[in-house]
């Protein structure tokens, strides 16, 4: 008889995450392990539990999933959790990395990007992309041949992400650019086909007039709290054409987003050797999108 599905979840908050844990449920987890407030020091035990009480062919119904809302803090508990996995031995579990909805959310924005134009060769300007989603959004688009604005506030932080990203995507088209006003927000589009905005809830980061005169195919706004991030465009719209471009809120992205998360965790159970992050994720999306 299988052994029931036990996922082990991490988070640096001081109280694990309700999404995540619902997510989890509602992906059919048998037994939800949460632990929040962890620390570095703490994953090698916690990790030792999972892989050390069930021998080697039954650990592909024990995972990992590291989530919560802090994305550097979860970023570093994973990568700790993956030194102390033992796969010479047998001795290791899927994993996931989900922050804040950091790779489900971007995978799931690049998705509504392919589905609505030809994407390769394309010109793409992505606003906030020096945050965790925007980083994301930026190098998955460049993964597809598109040439990318990578936008942000401060100039520096925008060079900054931007080399980050060159590094992980050698020979990508990555600009890094700081509109500071209307004018600059207007150059920044100039010739782009696709615009994402992967702001902060609530906070608008370009007006109707101004990228509703320019030529784009698609459009993607992350942020579902009003003021929206790209004004004009709805929470719910779902590849609605509006001033001649495809266009994609947060709630009609997330629809996708949601799928996606949990066909992941689903997926942890199949096998002890998956390690889902951005790649791994997009791949999977992709399939799950049927191409």
């Amino acid at each position: 008889m299988s052994k029931r599905s036990v996922l082990l979840h991490l988070d640096a908050d001081d109280h694990p995450s309700v999404f995540d844990r619902v997510v989890a449920v509602d992906a059919g987890v048998d037994v939800l392990l949460s632990h929040g407030s962890v620390k570095v020091g703490q994953v090698r035990d916690l990790v030792h539990g999972a892989i050390f009480t069930r021998g080697p062919k039954d650990l592909n119904r024990t995972a990992l999933f590291v989530g919560g809302s802090n994305v550097e803090k979860a970023e570093e508990l994973y990568s700790e959790a993956r030194k102390h996995l033992l796969p010479q031995y047998g001795l290791r579990v899927s994993m996931m990395l989900d922050a804040n909805g950091c790779n489900t959310t971007a995978v799931a924005a690049v998705r509504a990007v392919m589905a609505s134009v030809p994407y390769s060769g394309a010109r793409a300007l992505v606003l906030a992309g020096t945050g965790p989603v925007g980083q994301r959004v930026v190098s998955l688009l460049a993964r597809l041949g598109c040439a990318v604005r990578l936008a942000s506030r401060q100039l520096d932080r925008a060079e900054a992400a931007a080399r980050a990203i060159l590094c992980k995507r050698p020979g990508a088209v990555i600009e890094a650019v700081a509109p500071a006003n209307p004018f600059d927000m207007s150059r920044a589009l100039e010739d782009c086909d696709i615009l994402v905005a992967c702001g902060a809830a609530g906070i608008r980061l370009v007006d109707h007039g101004i990228w509703s005169k320019k030529r784009l195919k698609v459009v993607v706004d992350l942020n579902g709290v009003p003021p929206m991030g790209i004004e004009g465009i709805e929470p719910f719209d779902s590849g609605v054409e509006r001033e001649g471009a495809i266009c994609h809120g947060a709630l009609g992205v997330g629809g996708f987003k949601m799928k996606l998360h949990k066909a992941c965790i689903s997926s942890l159970f199949e096998t002890n050797q998956l390690e889902l992050e951005e790649d791994a994720i997009f791949d999977r999306a992709v399939i799950l999108a049927g191409g």
